[in-house]
């Protein structure tokens, strides 16, 4: 059979193309690589380009060729980019395809393109061509977005697993499509109240049980679900729902499975060479080499794609301290320090700054937050100021506190009264996100009802005052999905939420304090304005350790916008409980985990309590309050006829 010709139309890859790449500033690679419909001389086919610096020859194989590595020979760029091209005429929308790729050495391996925007399902690999033409309803919320997303706005993220939320048992117990689930988690997320909805990654990913954190396909939704354009079709239903999204992404490492990156044209070409830079030993993954210009650029391309074609909201970028440290997960003999001799990755330090300067220049209006579980300084902080850039970061100090706080008997809480109240110390240090993540809820953790003692009215009280104490305290607010009603099983991901407990009450119950948190959340300015600014919080009382009750009021931007929270962590209800306030008059009760609305008990102070003129706690006034057992109260003064508290 004798070779297609590779006569070439014009590259679109120009000059000024080559020297961003070779810069590691180029963030829009997916334009330049990858495959896209063009014409030779009026025949129509597709336009392939791709990196592969140190291969012998390159072609791509497909249906369009029956898979034949001759065929379609690619041609070597004479400018030393590394880059190869070539146009294939009758390759068409659909046909699957593969870089065919042959090293000096002799080694031979079939890759999907890094750059696709569409892929098989697995356990299949092929790339797919694909385009991305969709016609967006959601024009109100991109340009209304800023505001939503701003750092005095509120933000209750619900974190979901798209392939477990729900599943269709009649039919082998399959997930929903992006199409099928489009209506549904719009629907439930606004009527429970939830700002914005956190993906765990659909980046294409090979092995489902990694949820998507071992990704493959770093331009490619998921598969699974269905198309590119179904995928948008979600997007654009939560956006018309007044939802945003945010999706999970991974730069810090990726699978060595052989269609992927990892050995890309025979060499470690993505990835480090030595494995003590290059290789992950907590995820036995490889660890991209951030030192490299070209893998610089493709990583900050795959994030601005995500932004720019799929009008996603936010980015959540995983595992960040495994990024910022050379001796991550690894033993004093498995890691090279840096040129100064520390342990900080100053490559990927260089490379998230650049990341985020990038994002927030082009979309000023999303917000990128970073999973950092360590006290590393000033990830929130802007780049000018010596600060990594992000706009938020995960609070897993807090997160850890709590849960071990809340697990405990609450006869000996008052002994550990300190975990309670330490995050408030550094709680203005970075711009926090309070998470119960997926995270707390797998490998063996148990559920988070799952965590609290006592008995199961008990459980469900603390679960109640757990999640109380989340939405008053400073900081953005995210749980993940089966949380909001009090799931009794560890998560599943090849399972659906137990949606059928809520036909118990005090799920139910749960799922409707949740449900009003939110509410009272973005209704109040008090409880989210000034999350990140020291002066949106002080204590009324914090000393109380015998009783297990703290008492702390929250301030909008106008200091006469204020809520009083008072929380008591044991199941001893208190009478005529004095609590110094900052105003006389009436105060109203608009929240009480204890209502029987949520399955409490009913204790409470009837929606309303007059202030006596008592000094208290620093002020001039004072509530005696009835504390329910196991309870979270939000009281706010009553405003009268003009307005005024």
């Amino acid at each position: 059979m004798t070779p297609a010709k590779n006569k070439q139309p014009q590259s679109p890859i120009s000059a000024h193309d080559i020297y961003l790449f070779r810069e590691g500033s180029h963030g829009r690679l997916y334009d330049c690589l990858g495959a896209h419909p063009a014409q030779d001389n009026g025949t129509a086919g597709f336009r392939f380009g791709v990196w592969a610096p140190n291969a012998e020859a390159v072609s791509v194989v497909g249906d369009f060729n029956d898979w034949q590595a001759e065929r379609n020979a690619l041609l070597r760029r004479d400018d030393g980019s590394g880059l190869w091209e070539g146009f294939v005429a009758g390759a068409a929308r659909g046909d699957r395809y593969k870089f065919h790729i042959t090293a000096a050495d002799g080694f031979v391996a079939e890759k999907a393109d890094p750059f696709a925007c569409r892929s098989e399902e697995p356990p299949l690999s092929a790339s797919r061509l694909w385009t991305l033409e969709y016609e967006w309803g959601d024009t109100a919320w991109m340009v209304g977005r800023h505001a939503a997303n701003a750092l005095d706005a509120p933000m209750s993220v619900y974190e979901v697993h798209l392939g477990s939320w729900r599943r269709i048992p009649e039919e082998d117990n399959r997930s929903l499509s992006y199409r099928e689930m489009a209506p549904q988690l719009a629907d439930y997320v606004r009527e429970m109240g939830f700002t914005h909805v956190e993906l765990l990654p659909v980046t294409e990913h090979p092995f489902y049980g990694s949820w998507g954190y071992q990704t493959t396909g770093y331009f490619t939704p998921t598969a699974r679900y269905g198309t590119p354009q179904d995928f948008m079709f979600l997007i654009d239903t939560l956006h018309q729902a007044g939802i945003g999204v945010i999706l999970d992404w991974v730069p810090s490492h990726f699978p060595a499975d052989g269609h992927g990156l990892a050995n890309f044209d025979g060499t470690c070409l993505y990835e480090h060479a030595d494995p003590r830079q290059g290789y992950h030993p907590d995820w036995s993954s490889s660890i991209f080499n951030y030192g490299r210009n070209e893998v610089r650029g493709f990583l900050m391309s795959s994030a601005l794609f995500w932004l720019e074609k799929y009008h996603i909201d936010g980015i959540r970028v995983d595992a960040v301290a495994s990024m910022l440290y050379l001796d991550y997960g690894r033993k004093a003999d498995e890691w090279i320090p840096n040129i100064h001799g520390g342990r900080e990755n100053l490559e990927a330090m260089s490379f998230l700054r650049s990341l985020n300067e990038a994002v927030y220049r082009d979309h000023p209006d999303v917000q990128v937050i970073a999973e950092e579980s360590t006290a590393w300084p000033m990830v929130s902080r802007p780049t000018y100021m010596g600060g990594l850039g992000f706009g938020m970061k995960w609070n897993m100090g807090w997160m850890h506190d709590m849960l071990k706080y809340f697990q405990q008997d609450p006869l000996y809480r008052k002994y550990n009264h300190n975990q309670l109240t330490f995050a408030l110390w550094y709680a203005f240090t970075e711009n926090f996100v309070l998470p119960l993540s997926h995270d707390e809820v797998v490998h063996g953790k148990g559920s988070l009802i799952g965590k609290m003692p006592g008995d199961e009215w008990q459980q469900f009280a603390n679960l109640r005052a757990l999640f109380g104490l989340m939405w008053a305290h400073p900081g953005k607010k995210l749980l993940f999905m089966g949380g909001e009603f009090g799931q009794k099983r560890e998560w599943q991901h090849e399972e659906s939420l137990e949606w059928n407990v809520l036909q118990y009450p005090l799920h139910e119950g749960t799922r409707r304090w949740v449900a009003d948190l939110n509410r009272v959340y973005r209704q109040h300015t008090a409880l989210h304005q000034k999350d990140f600014v020291d002066d949106g919080f002080s204590w009324v009382d914090f000393h109380d350790w015998e009783s297990s009750v703290i008492s702390f009021l929250r301030y909008g931007k106008d200091r006469d916008d204020f809520a009083l929270v008072v929380c008591n962590f044991t199941p001893v209800p208190h009478h005529n409980y004095t609590v110094g306030v900052p105003r006389g008059g009436q105060w109203e009760e608009i929240l009480n985990s204890d209502a029987e609305w949520y399955g409490g008990s009913g204790m409470g102070n009837f929606g309303r309590i007059e202030s006596a003129p008592l000094a208290a706690q620093g002020h001039y006034h004072s509530l005696a309050l009835t504390l329910p057992p196991l309870s979270v109260l939000v009281l706010k003064p009553v405003k009268n006829e003009g307005g005024q508290p």
